[in-house]
This record gives C-alpha cells, sequence and structure tokens, in this order.
C-alpha cells in the first residue's frame, strides 16, 4: 500500500491508538515554566556578530570564533562540537539533526541533513513485540532504537563547504577538545537534569562512569565533569576528519557497544553514512520569506502550511494571546500536524505530497473548514487525499556579512538512551523511536504515523525539527528553532507569528506562554501564563485544555537595523547570548 492509497477511515481509526502512547515525552519535564511580565523582557543587543544557545559556554566559544574573523557557518560548527561536550543532554556527536544555512555574499539558502539513518539490519517489523502490537520498550529504551549517527559528518561537512576557509577542522575542535580533556563545572540545566538520569544511564557500568560518582550518587552543580575518553574522539576527529570517527577505532568501538547492549548496528554502518545537502523549504508569509527544513524533516512543511492558514486570517487585529487568536492557531496545527501524519516520511523512500501541503491553494482549503466559533474534533480534522502533480537544543547564529546558521540537532530523548560507548565518551541516541512501528502507532511524543515512516534500513526518522530563517528582501529578519519533540514545530510558528504579526520584540516573543496541539491525541497543551478568561472562552469553543506542554526552548536572534538582538529562551536554565 502507497501513502496515498490511506483512507480518511483508516486515518480516523488510528485515534484509539494513541492516547496510552502519547504522554511519554511530555510527561518528561518536570518543571513548570513561569513566563515572566513580558513588558520587563529584553532582548540582548550585539554588533557585528551573536551566538544564543542553551549553554553558556558553548555559546562564548561560537561568538569567540565571531571574534576571529570567523562566519556564522565557522561559530555554528565550533558550538555544536562544544556542546557535545558541555550539554550531554542533547549536545551530541552520538546523534543528528538538521542546519539551515543562508549566505548572504552568495544570496542563497542550503539545507544540510544530518539525520541519523537505520542500520543495514533494520526491519519493517522490529519495534513490535509477539503479539504484533508496538513494544515501545524496544524502540525507546533498547540499543534497538539507535539509528546511525550523523552529527560529525553534518558539521564537517558545513564547514567544508561554506565554512569561511580561516579554520582548519581541528581549529574549530581545540576548544571542544580542551573542555573534555580538562573538564568544566557543571552547573544550570545539567545540573538539574543529570540526577535523574541515574537509573536510566546506570544499565551501562560507562555510562556510570562518565556521568556519575562512585556509589551511584550523580555528579552535582559544582562538580567538575571531565571526559577523557570524549577528548580522544573528538582529537581523532581533528586529526583524521570524519574518517576519525565513521571509520577506525572509534567506529568500531562505537558498533561494537550498541552490538553488546543488543543493538543491530555494525562499522559498515557507520562508514556509509553521509550527510545531504538538500534544498530548502521556502514560502511567503506576509511579504516575508519562510526558509525551513525539508524533509525528512517535517517541520519545514508543516510549519508553511499553518502559516499559509494562518495568513487568511487578520492575525494582527486579534490580540496577542487572546482566545480567537490561539483558537485559529489550534486549528491550523491541526490540520497541518494531520497531513504530517498521513503523508510525510523520508524522500528517498516516500513520494510524499510536500510541495501541494504548502501552496496557498490547499492553506485556503483547510482554512475553509474552521468554525471560528468551534473547536473541529480531529476526526473531522481531514481533508481528501491530495493528488501529486522531546531531547533536542537549537541554536541560532549571525555574523557581521548577514550569513546565519539556524541548527537544531538531537539525541531524542535527554541523554539519549543513556549508552555511553566504551572507550569513546560517545553518549548515543535513540532515535529510531521517530520511526512509526507500525501504521497508527505513535512515538513517545504521540505523533501518529503511517506506512511512509516504518522502519527500513538506510532509512532517516521523521523528524519534526525546524530549524529557520525569515528573510526580508533577501536578508535575514529573525532566526529560530526549538527543541522538543512534536512541540518543536508549533513553537517556532509561534514566535514567528509574535514577531511577524504582533510586531514583538524577540525576548517577548520567545518568553511568552506557548500552546499546542498535535492533531492526536485532540488535546491543547499549555504553558502556565495564559489567563483563566482565555482558557474559559478555548474550553467554551469545545477545546480540551490541560497542562504540562513539555519544554521548548526557541533560542532565536532578531536582525533589525540598529543591530542584533539575541533572545536565549528562559525555559532552560543556562541559556545564553554571546555577542560581539
Amino acid at each position: 500500500m502507497t501513502i496515498f492509497q490511506i483512507s480518511r477511515r483508516k486515518a480516523i481509526a488510528a485515534i484509539a491508538l494513541v492516547f496510552a502512547c502519547g504522554a511519554t515525552a511530555f510527561a518528561q519535564e518536570r518543571r513548570f515554566y513561569s513566563p515572566p511580565d513580558l513588558s520587563t523582557v529584553r532582548s540582548i543587543s550585539a554588533e557585528h556578530g551573536m551566538v544564543v544557545a542553551q549553554e553558556r559556554i558553548a555559546a562564548e566559544v561560537g561568538a569567540d570564533i565571531l571574534r576571529q574573523g570567523g562566519n556564522a557557518v565557522d561559530a555554528a560548527v565550533a558550538t555544536g562540537f562544544a556542546l557535545a561536550v558541555t550539554y550531554p543532554r542533547a549536545g551530541n556527536i552520538g546523534g543528528g539533526g538538521f542546519m539551515v544555512i543562508h549566505l548572504a555574499e552568495r544570496n542563497e539558502d542550503v539545507a544540510i541533513d544530518y539525520r541519523e539513518t537505520a542500520p543495514a539490519a533494520t526491519t519493517r517489523d522490529m519495534f513490535l513485540g509477539p503479539d504484533g502490537k508496538p513494544d515501545t520498550d524496544k524502540s525507546r529504551n533498547s540499543a534497538l532504537g539507535i539509528g546511525v549517527p550523523g552529527t560529525v559528518a553534518g558539521l564537517a561537512l558545513a564547514l567544508e563547504k561554506y565554512g569561511s576557509g580561516r579554520f582548519t577542522l581541528a581549529q574549530i575542535l581545540k576548544p571542544a577538545i580542551e573542555l573534555a580533556r580538562e573538564g568544566f563545572v557543571i552547573a544550570d540545566d545539567t545540573a538539574d537534569t543529570l540526577p535523574d538520569m541515574y537509573r536510566r544511564m546506570a544499565r551501562w557500568p560507562n555510562s556510570s562512569r562518565a556521568f556519575f560518582r562512585d556509589g551511584g550518587t550523580a555528579l552535582r552543580e559544582g562538580d567538575r565533569l571531565v571526559q577523557a575518553d570524549l577528548a580522544a574522539t573528538l582529537l581523532a576527529i581533528a586529526e583524521q576528519g570524519p574518517h576519525g570517527f565513521y571509520q577506525g577505532p572509534v567506529a568500531e568501538r562505537v558498533a561494537k557497544a550498541v552490538r553488546d547492549a543488543g543493538g543491530i548496528m555494525t562499522a559498515d554502518d557507520l562508514k556509509s553514512y553521509e550527510a545531504v545537502i538538500r534544498k530548502p523549504v521556502r514560502g511567503n508569509y506576509r511579504g516575508y520569506e519562510i526558509v525551513s527544513m525539508p524533509l525528512p524533516s517535517s517541520g519545514g512543511t508543516v510549519l508553511l502550511e499553518t502559516l499559509n492558514i494562518l495568513e487568511g486570517f487578520a492575525m494582527a487585529e486579534m490580540k496577542q494571546g487572546s482566545a480567537p487568536s490561539l483558537h485559529v492557531m489550534i486549528e491550523a496545527m491541526k490540520r497541518a500536524y494531520a497531513d504530517r501524519a498521513r503523508y510525510l516520511g523520508d524522500p528517498a523512500f516516500v513520494n510524499a505530497p510536500a510541495d501541494i501541503l504548502i501552496t496557498k491553494d490547499y492553506a485556503a482549503k483547510q482554512r475553509a473548514s474552521i468554525d471560528l466559533a468551534r473547536a473541529t474534533p480531529s476526526a473531522e480534522a481531514l481533508l481528501a487525499t491530495p493528488h501529486e502533480g522531546s531531547n533536542t537544543t537549537h541554536y541560532s547564529v549571525v555574523d557581521s556579512g548577514g550569513n546565519a546558521v539556524s541548527n537544531t540537532y538531537t539525541l531524542n530523548f535527554s541523554y539519549g538512551i543513556g549508552l555511553v560507548a566504551e572507550g569513546t565518551g560517545v553518549l548515543l541516541n535513540n532515535e529510531l523511536d521517530d520511526f512509526t512501528a507500525a501504521p497508527g502507532a505513535s512515538n513517545a511524543f504521540g505523533l501518529v504515523g503511517f506506512e511512509a515512516n516504518l522502519p527500513g534500513p538506510g532509512k532517516r526518522p521523521l523528524s519534526s525539527m525546524s530549524p529557520t530563517i525569515v528573510l526580508k528582501d533577501g536578508k535575514p529578519v529573525l532566526v529560530t528553532g526549538s527543541p522538543g519533540g512534536s512541540r518543536i514545530i508549533s513553537a517556532v510558528l509561534q514566535v514567528v507569528v509574535d514577531v511577524l504579526d504582533y510586531k514583538m520584540d524577540v525576548a517577548a516573543a520567545v518568553a511568552a506562554p506557548r500552546l499546542h496541539h498535535q492533531w492526536i491525541p485532540d488535546v491543547v497543551r499549555v504553558e502556565r501564563g495564559f489567563s483563566e478568561e482565555v482558557l474559559a472562552e478555548l474550553k467554551a469553543k469545545g477545546h480540551q485544555v490541560t497542562e504540562p506542554l513539555g519544554q521548548t526552548s526557541a533560542n532565536s536572534i532578531a536582525v533589525t537595523a540598529s543591530g542584533l538582538l539575541g533572545a536565549p529562551d528562559p525555559r532552560t536554565r543556562g541559556t545564553a547570548a554571546a555577542g560581539q
């Protein structure tokens, strides 16, 4: 059966499969975000360049590259490798992600896909139990969920193709190597999250040795984290390029660690990995050009479809954060996420109708089905099939020449699967949970999928990562993105709408309370900060409203006539904007 043969009835029937599975990632966040008084929130300004990231040491590493004359790509690559040391929760060389780049001199936009791939031994039913039903433990907690990491290949490719040429890979890696070898003092989000990881990571003695004290207690705030094995791995990459990771001793150790833990990855899987340069998905919203990530990330497609639906509403005439504004946003999300579930997957394996989903005509049909007075039940939020013709981190970089980078990469769960490959210091992902175990099943974030996103050898699981650059007259005005699994797209959407429609300062737009709807389950998840009156109005329209939303962190940069304005997201302790 092809993706175009999925019936409306079949899609509706999938609703019954989701509710028990979809709460996992939403429940992981133990702290509730309480937005500050938005009138007091201020951006951090810089004149010549800026890096905004979820961890301050790595942000400074990137900013220092800018100070030395590097461009935004140089700084982004340095930040990415540094985060692999200083932000083990999501910074990584054991995972993968997506990068969107705006090159000012060439007036060119490119996307780099360094998403993890499934090992060659992957089978369609590998995440099913003996009863033929999805076994979530296999994809989320076992080594079967580990995808072939893409980060090293992706960052190296970005530097080689689009860096300034001032720095070798070894020079870019030097700060990360020193941080791993000499250690750094644990603080902020790592101190908040590492203690919760003991039971998950203690399954593997090497993971315990890397992140915990003797006796089984986690490293705490103020302790020094030294990662000698990771320093050696980074040094191998510095000396040999990507071959130092994908071939030779490091690759053999990574593959052995995965197999010893019950997985199926081989050294040949690592050797055959390639990052891919893709054409970004792009569209227009109220005179601005939106440049985002194409498939196998669903982020850009769903973001553009949602914005196209909203463009037909007078958003600026609705008060920001009001029930009318939020209602149409929820309804637009609902329809775009439904299309994500039905159609999208790895473009090497699926001929998805993405070009149709982002057209203005298709958005007009979707918009016409929205009732301004009541919520549309998820089972009714499905148009006829168009015919063909959770843990992650995001950072944004802009340099003095007008180049911009939006980068989102991930291990999937916080600290990935929790396995540090012996002798490498590499913390591995459980990214293959982003596949659909069976048609109509959901992943840890409750996202439903069908045949297009079933597992397969060499296949890249569908993602929600949405690194995005907004242009006006060909020049960047906003660089944004977020972690958060299924919540990524809705977080980016709300930042874009708040900045473009409501003319909010970027810091206030990032700090404003957010909500989320992903078609199934048919609930609106909200952060604290919305008034009781607004929530009551939404409920009166038929929306089921619930807390918590779960973590997002939309570290963003606005480019204005007076300079760069950085907005580190206050939801994560330790986020920072570093500029010059």
